[in-house]
């Protein structure tokens, strides 16, 4: 709701270069410790590629794409796109990070993707949006690849996450404002505007992206993508409390498939250990 009121003024490749490189630019000073800077030196030819490749895939690439095709579509299309990303992230895990779903953790996918399609239903999309279709295809696949990544990245836990995000975000965000004003030109942004890209960039990127590569210490690939995609859910529901938003048989029933899908892909380690 914030992106879609915030890209009324400010380009989206702007919108997003600006929210990154603020938080970048909040979070940079939490890696200028000791054991930090040390961390930082012991990172081989390697691991920067990785974190570079990380930056460019996780910000430039799906950020960008994501604030381009919420320029273009309605939130409930973007978000309903989004929501196919375990699936990519499940068949991706397999090849390339040899993480193997359980038949319950396909079960629980399956239902988590059925109940986002319950609740969506129907979707109307009209031909002028083909464009933004097609940018949120790629978003879903750099979305997907990201996870596949940062789970790589961040399961050996040789690294913070402050570090692994410091570095990858400054990457990103670099890219994608360089790029922004190169075809976007910064315009003048409202102090209303100013307010929600901080309140973004500090609450709904430093903090949350922080968190999102710790999770990918313990978390498979699969297991973290289906968490972020419960985001439905809680806005869901806090919109409902806050906001007086009712929510619809069909949408309450396609929530708790979506819940009963995530549990079902969350369980498995702990039953792994009985």
């Amino acid at each position: 709701m914030i992106i879609k009121l915030g890209l009324k003024e400010i380009p989206p490749l702007i919108f997003a270069g600006l929210r990154y490189f603020i938080a970048f630019i909040c979070l940079f000073p939490f890696i200028l410790t000791q054991e930090k800077i040390y961390e930082i030196k012991s990172i081989d030819k390697k691991g920067w590629v990785k974190l570079i490749s990380l930056g460019i895939v996780f910000y430039t690439a799906t950020q960008g794409t994501q604030f381009i095709g919420l320029s273009l579509l309605p939130s409930v299309t973007v978000s309903l796109w989004l929501n196919f990303t375990p699936i990519i992230v499940a068949v991706l895990g397999i090849l390339l990070l040899s993480e193997i779903p359980s038949f319950r953790q396909w079960l629980g996918t399956i239902l988590f993707v059925l109940g986002i399609l319950v609740y969506f239903f129907p979707v109307d999309l009209s031909g002028n949006q083909i464009t933004g279709l097609i940018v949120m295809t790629i978003g879903v696949f750099a979305n997907s690849a990201s996870a596949i990544l940062g789970r790589d990245i961040n399961r050996d836990s040789k690294l913070h996450p402050i570090v692994v995000t410091v570095i990858s975000m400054g990457v990103g965000a670099v890219i994608l404002l360089i790029a922004g004003i190169s075809i976007q030109g910064l315009p003048p942004i409202c102090f209303i505007n100013i307010l929600y890209l901080l309140w973004l960039a500090i609450i709904n990127t430093a903090l949350a992206f922080t968190l999102w590569n710790l999770s990918l210490r313990k978390l498979t690939a699969m297991e973290s993508s289906i968490i972020n995609g419960t985001m439905l859910i809680q806005i869901a529901i806090l919109a409902w409390i806050f906001l007086g938003e009712s929510i619809t048989l069909q949408e309450g029933f396609g929530m708790l498939l979506a819940a009963v899908g995530t549990v079902l892909v969350q369980i498995k380690k702990r039953n792994a250990k009985i």
